[in-house]
């Protein structure tokens, strides 16, 4: 049921840096380890409506209704400007008080949360995607496409945290140089800009 063809396909579509690994490595970067984990199960978490979505044949709707698509494409370039400007304004470490950790985990997970589920591209890739895994042959198609979906997912998340190791790896030699995590900052709000742009200017 599981082919090397599906896993491999998706090891790379997994692999390619977007907007959640972004989102991650800067979370583990300036906030750590516990933050970078936060973020890989916010996106990871953002995949689910996507993949109901093409389960359900809904993305067929946001594939055929230009409208449908330039909403949902709009919000995400907005949210993703805004992710940049707000890293833009920090002037330091992004750093935040024991008693506040909790709320801060569960705000940094919604951020990937609403990153990955804002993305109209991610509807139409598991729209295409899956059902070319899924076997003519299977008794229950939609059973077989949950189970893909649910390996797409444990690998998503998997490799977004070992992106957030790798940034939590380097952590150290740089949150004790205020001119370094300055420069940092505002390199990946301009990615996440870019990113933004990018996303503005997609077709379906």
């Amino acid at each position: 049921m599981l082919s090397t063809e599906f896993l491999i396909t998706s090891l790379v579509v997994v692999l390619v840096p977007g907007t959640g690994v972004i989102y991650t490595i800067s979370s583990g970067l300036f906030m750590g380890f516990r933050a970078s984990i936060a973020a890989a199960f916010g996106c990871t978490v953002g995949i689910v409506p996507h993949l109901l979505a093409s389960i359900l044949g809904l993305s067929a709707i946001i594939h055929m209704s230009a409208l449908a698509f330039q909403l949902v494409k709009y919000a995400g370039t907005a949210y993703l400007l805004y992710l940049a400007w707000s890293m833009w304004r920090e002037t330091g470490a992004l750093k935040f008080d024991e008693q506040d950790k909790k709320s801060s985990m569960l705000q940094i997970a919604m951020k990937g949360f609403l990153i990955n589920i804002l993305n109209p591209k991610l509807s139409i890739f598991f729209l295409a995607f899956l059902p070319l895994f899924v076997s003519p042959d299977a008794a229950s198609p939609t059973l077989q496409m949950l189970l893909l979906s649910a390996v797409f997912m444990i690998m998503t998340f998997a490799i977004f945290i070992l992106y957030g190791v790798s940034a939590h790896s380097v952590r150290m030699h740089v949150v004790n140089s205020p001119k370094s995590i300055l420069w940092l900052q505002r390199t990946f709000a301009a990615t996440f800009a870019a990113l933004g742009a990018k996303l503005a200017m997609s077709e379906q």
